[in-house]
């Protein structure tokens, strides 16, 4: 399942507030995590009626709990709201019984689990990023190589 290609502008004062009012949040203002000024959607592909989720901040093992951003773009206006979730249980063993990938979205999601969602634009530049390094490995020339007996 392709990933959710809705982002938002993260309104960073309610942010903010929504972490100070966190159980085990960041402290001291050096603490305080680094915001990104956009989130984009970490859901799998989904319909209009459910709201976009990207999480904010994860919390230790110990605290339990995740802050997530959620919105909606209706009536022409975009809704945000912040809630501190337990993170999904779920656990993929693919090939071995001791070694698992989590699940990173929030319990209870909607639709498939995360690593199940794949994100076009990440494969998308890891390709390109190949491409580069081939390019360079096998001396091909590409742009911005030096013209030979110069």
């Amino acid at each position: 399942m392709l990933q959710c290609t809705a982002f938002s502008e993260l309104p960073e004062m309610g942010a903010r507030v929504a972490l100070m009012g966190l159980e085990g949040r960041p402290g001291a203002a050096p603490e305080a995590p680094d915001l990104d000024e956009f989130l984009l959607c970490e859901l799998g592909a989904h319909e209009e009626a459910i709201e976009h989720a990207a999480q904010l901040w994860s919390a230790s093992a110990r605290a339990g709990r995740d802050l997530w951003m959620f919105w909606t773009d209706a009536d022409e206006r975009r809704k945000f709201r912040f809630k501190e979730l337990l993170p999904c249980p779920a656990v993929i063993h693919r090939l071995s019984v001791k070694k698992g990938e989590a699940c990173v979205l929030y319990d209870r999601h909607p639709g498939a689990h995360s690593w199940d969602v794949t994100d076009p634009l990440a494969d998308l530049m890891a390709e390109r990023i190949r491409e580069e390094v081939r390019r360079d490995r096998d001396g091909g020339g590409g742009p911005g190589a030096r013209a030979e007996g110069a």
